[in-house]
């Protein structure tokens, strides 16, 4: 008998559990929308993007200006620039670039290491994609003793 009135009770609370119909969701009033974000991007345009040093001296640090112009519509604003080691130091316009106004990547190599280099710069900015490299490279020879 106490078998019977468990299995009942269990029966019972399972459709009880089971069967409890879920409210109908209040309406919702829609979210107040923000404004679009800016969709218009600045435009990079190199001199070049590419600097060969050729032979240097080791020990004796180079430096190439990398000059672009802004061909967008909105300032071009330079959030970073990082090389790819630590024998490369850069230095960038650090104001806005309005459009159609020139600025400024340098790099410098810290000529430490005999031998071939090839090292790049990542620039970020508010452009397509978001950034862009800039390569550098030469031959290091030994200093004259």
């Amino acid at each position: 008998m106490k078998k019977l009135f468990f299995f009942v009770a269990l029966i019972a609370v399972g459709k009880i559990g089971y069967g409890q119909q879920a409210k109908a969701p209040a309406p919702m009033t829609p979210a107040p929308t923000a404004p679009a974000p800016s969709t218009e991007v600045a435009v990079l345009e190199w001199d070049s993007q590419n600097h060969d040093f050729g032979k240097i001296k080791q020990g004796t640090p180079v430096t190439h200006e990398f000059k672009f112009t802004n061909k967008g519509k909105v300032p071009l604003i330079i959030t970073n620039v990082t090389a790819s080691c630590g024998c490369t130091t850069p230095a960038w316009s650090r104001d806005p670039v309005p459009p159609g106004q020139q600025g400024f990547v340098k790099a410098t190599f810290n000529a430490g290491a005999v031998g071939a280099f090839d090292k790049a710069v990542t620039v970020t900015a508010n452009i397509q994609n978001g950034n862009t490299q800039l390569k550098i490279k030469g031959e290091v020879s030994p200093a004259v003793q």
